[in-house]
């Protein structure tokens, strides 16, 4: 449509954009993604929409006309999130700057405008484009009127409402009417969803023909329709949008003006949205949004500092012969830090080729030696040799400091083409990381836009994207070393600006040297060395998971009383709730109702059919993400499965791991287990799993200083047992299974900050009674109580908890003025120290065993992590001999006011080496040393 009047559905868009994007802040810590989203949108509809009359329509923040018809109209919608509310005035500027017409009316609601200015320029013969991604708009569609969702990029005509919604514009209104709508609290009829509405409406042709039906429909539907049908006129009326409404303008008015400059750059200085401001300064490149918001200000520790301005470009120094070879090795010779970066084909570090390398020692330059680029035309490269040759010895050498973004990527890489780094002193991913693990993103781009206000070049920008994207092989070297030479200039800059705020903290500094940085290492030698996966005992499981789904299936088919997807959200909620009947426990964001797995966990007391969804489900995730996947994960050259491992990831200082991902494998579950069982040993050798056990209730029982725990556990009591006998005032002898099971959900709810509500859920009792449980519980161990009153003070006050080394956890919600999100900040508190902390303990003990194997018996091997347990391979007579030697060094790591215990197995394979045939005591750790 040419030069359409543009109508923006601000109010609409600002709240997708709110949820869509992360909790994004500036340098000042302000809140600034909805803006970001919003502008964006913005931009982007400006480059693609020629619209010379515009207007951006918010809702009036007060009552409605609505609501003098029916008070209940939108008593549901909870306060807007005060994150939300201090954006408003920001992109209100914003709008205004960039020249849109503003349009916000006292008293009526975006709809109705809209409507109204759609209206009235369509009885004049113009074009109408409605940006928004509420259904309601679509009763407003004709000919000449259409609606266009920017997230979804997808344009409504006529047509497009009716395939979309099954009925035509003019029947939108009684659409709604039927289903009604829980978030502006408009009563529809019991039942009645998006398909059942659309089938009412063409079987009897509108409202007013289902309503004079109403008598004849039979089953629950017909009675829900008869009784709903009092309140049907109110709801038609509500779900009307009124386009005669009173407005101050007309939609010859709604003219755009030229943008101010001036107070655009402000805005986009003050935002943080610097690529914008470059651009508006000349440069080119499109925008990234601003970085994940930093930690509150605390003692000692500012997470971020003020934003930096645009740092230069660098100077980028191409490497093609041997004289530049020899000044590049000259220069790393002298510096008292090397930079460094790896450039390859592709991202798995354990079978891609390198390409080139790349350097920086001083600030605002960089160097790239290319080796593997073989495009067609491409100049003369040095070989690999001659430069491993040249700079191997430099990379190897463990007195001169190192520097690398992700460094343990470039040493897997390196280690495969003979060269083994050493030295690896610095990683500002990791700094990045300890200083604030919550802040989001530590990739090298994010960190450059937040900590030097640099938009750095994209892989995109030199490969390109999608299906056109090339390998880094093919990129030509001028664009290679313009790219690559500025990651390793980058990397330095990014380290003068971390590394001294980190050092400003010691306890941060302490947990960054004596375990992120050792670990790099570690991690490398486990991923290089793999683990061995029986792919065909994984494709006979595979087999029988399949058999296992289509059983579950037919059940289902027959529970549900016909034939549906059993991996279709929407036709799920159909069968539960529609066919069946069953009662709505939770919703979608949309409010639709929701079939996520703790919905249908509850639902499984009320119907055979959520429980074997839940069945169907698992067999499912197991075939697809192991039983299929692992043997395709297998590397040709090693016959090993090489886990990634990823120490940024989780804020609580967890490691994870993907391609694949070893940490969720099931081993409650029979399935589960089988998976473990295709993880083997290699031919005369066996595997042994070392896990620390009940690590974090000893953590909880050690922070507390509560008396009782700790006795129990110095005691070695089962201490679920004991807080059975504690909690019921019973003698341990006599604690049942039920009362045993009561405490030990107790004990593990507790650490994630279970509330009376879910310990009813998970034991099946009233909520008086968990609650009384919870108190019984506090009564006997009140140290419990204080530590976690105090943990949650703490953390209000400070804006952070640490664990027992320092690693610190910054919590910027905990003092919301929302409550969902100030209560997660709190649960947060309490768990963080205790997870944390054991995520610092087994980290420990990697560092130690790994040199303690290194020295004293390399045939075993450290081959997997996950969680509290550590499994080693090697020879069957060395494991039995090493393992309680292993395991007491795990317990000796850190002395705690309580034992640590670890437990220990051998098999063939990783199940059966899970199995527990010893232990080893933090008490009697020097006896096995």
């Amino acid at each position: 449509m040419p030069s359409p009047l543009l109508l923006i559905d601000a109010s609409n868009w600002l709240f997708r954009a709110f949820h869509a994007l992360p909790p994004l802040t500036n340098a000042q810590g302000e809140p600034t993604g909805a803006i970001y989203g919003f502008a964006n949108m913005l931009r982007r509809l400006d480059r693609e929409i020629d619209a010379r009359r515009i207007a951006v329509v918010f809702d009036d923040s007060g009552r409605s006309f609505r609501n003098d018809w029916y008070p209940q109209y939108k008593a549901n919608r909870s306060e807007t999130p005060a994150e939300l509310q201090a954006q408003f005035e920001p992109i209100l500027e914003l709008i205004q700057a960039l020249g849109y017409p503003l349009l916000k009316i006292p008293g009526v609601e975006a709809d109705d405008v809209i409507g109204t200015l759609a209206r009235q320029a369509e009885a004049a013969g113009d074009e109408v484009l409605i940006v928004t991604g509420d259904k309601d708009m679509a009763q407003l569609v004709g000919p000449r009127v259409h609606l266009l969702d920017t997230m979804r990029n997808r344009r409504l005509d006529p047509d497009g409402v009716r395939e979309k919604f099954g009925v035509p514009p003019e029947r939108i209104v009684d659409y709604l009417t039927l289903m009604g709508d829980s978030v502006d609290n408009i009563p529809g009829v019991p039942g009645v969803g998006e398909k059942t509405a659309a089938r009412l409406i063409q079987e009897h042709g509108s409202l007013d023909g289902v309503v004079a039906a109403a008598p004849t429909i039979k089953g629950k539907l017909g009675e829900n329709l008869r009784a709903a049908l009092p309140q049907l006129p109110l709801s038609r009326r509500l779900a009307t949008i009124h386009c005669e409404v009173a407005l101050p303008v007309t939609p010859a008015a709604l003219l755009r003006h030229p943008p101010q400059p001036e107070a655009l750059l402000a805005l986009y200085r003050r935002l943080g949205f610097h690529r914008w401001a470059e651009e508006m300064a000349g440069g080119a490149r499109e925008p990234a949004p601003p970085a994940p918001p930093p930690a509150p200000a605390a003692a000692g520790a500012g997470p971020a500092p003020p934003s930096a301005s645009a740092s230069p470009r660098t100077q980028a120094r191409l490497v093609l012969d041997e004289s530049a070879l020899a000044e590049l090795v000259a220069a790393l010779k002298a510096a008292p830090l090397i930079s460094f970066d790896t450039e390859t084909d592709g991202l798995d570090a354990n079978q891609c080729r390198l390409v080139g390398f790349a350097f920086a020692v001083r600030e605002g330059e960089g160097w790239y030696v290319p080796v593997g680029h073989d495009y067609l035309g491409a100049p003369a490269q040095l070989p690999l040799a001659t430069v491993v040759a040249a700079v191997g010895p430099l990379l190897e050498d463990p007195q001169r400091p190192k520097l690398a973004q992700h460094g343990k990527f470039d040493c897997n890489v390196l280690v495969r083409h003979g060269i083994r780094v050493q030295g690896l002193a610095y990683d500002t991913m990791l700094e990045s990381y300890v200083l604030d693990a919550a802040s989001g993103r530590h990739d090298m781009d994010t960190l450059a836009e937040k900590h030097l206000g640099h938009t750095t070049i994209k892989f995109e920008d030199v490969a390109g994207k999608g299906k056109a994207q090339i390998g880094f092989n093919q990129v030509s070297l001028e664009r290679a070393a313009e790219y690559s030479a500025e990651d390793a200039d980058i990397t330095l800059r990014l380290h003068q600006a971390l590394y001294p705020r980190l050092s400003a903290v010691p306890a941060l500094r302490e947990v960054f040297d004596t375990l992120e940085m050792p670990l790099v290492p570690v991690l490398a030698a486990i991923e290089q060395t793999g683990v061995r996966v029986d792919a065909e005992r994984l494709r006979s499981l595979s087999r029988e998971l399949a058999e296992g789904m289509e059983r579950l299936q037919a059940e289902a088919f027959q529970a549900a009383g016909g034939e549906f997807n059993l991996g279709s959200p929407k036709q799920l909620a159909e069968i539960l709730y529609q066919r069946l009947g069953l009662p709505v426990l939770g919703r979608t964001p949309k409010g639709d109702p929701s079939t996520a797995e703790e919905v249908i966990e509850q639902l499984a007391a009320e119907h055979a059919l959520p429980r074997l969804i839940l069945d169907w489900r698992g067999l499912s995730k197991l075939r697809s993400t192991y039983a299929e996947q692992l043997p395709q994960a297998i590397n040709p050259r090693t016959g090993r499965i090489h886990t990634s491992y990823h120490q940024a990831v989780a804020a609580t200082g967890r490691l994870s791991s993907s391609d694949p991902n070893l940490q969720n494998i099931p081993v409650r579950t029979a399935e589960g287990r089988r998976i473990r069982q295709a993880f083997v040993a290699e031919p005369g050798h066996q595997l042994c799993s070392i896990d620390y056990s009940q690590i974090e209730l000893r953590l909880m029982a050690h922070f507390s200083g509560d008396e009782r725990l700790q006795r129990a556990f110095r005691e070695g009591l089962d201490i679920h047992q004991a807080t059975a006998a504690e909690v019921f005032g019973l003698a341990l002898e006599a604690v049942g299974p039920e009362q045993r099971r009561a405490a030990k959900a107790i004990n593990f709810g507790l650490i994630y900050g279970i509330s009376a509500f879910g310990l009813a859920r998970n034991l099946g009792i009233g909520r008086n009674e968990a609650q009384e449980t919870i108190d019984r519980f506090f009564a006997r161990y009140p140290g419990v109580r204080a530590f976690m009153d105090g943990t949650r003070e703490r953390a209000r006050r400070d804006g952070y908890v640490e664990t027992l080394f320092g690693r610190r956890l910054y919590l910027p919600q905990i003092n919301a003025r929302n409550p969902a999100q100030r209560q997660y900040a709190e649960r947060t508190a309490i768990n963080a120290p205790l997870q944390g902390t054991a995520a610092d303990l087994i980290k420990r003990a990697m560092i130690e065993l790994q040199a303690w194997l290194a020295s004293a018996q390399p045939a075993i091997r450290m081959i997997l992590q996950v969680h509290d347990e550590l499994v080693f391979e090697g020879p069957a007579e060395a494991l039995r001999e090493w393992a309680p030697r292993l395991a007491a060094r795990m317990c000796a790591v850190r002395r705690l006011a309580v034992p640590l215990v670890a437990d220990y197995g051998f098999g063939q394979d990783w199940d059966s080496a899970h199995q527990a045939v010893g232990h080893a005591r933090s008490e009697d750790s020097a006896a096995q040393l």
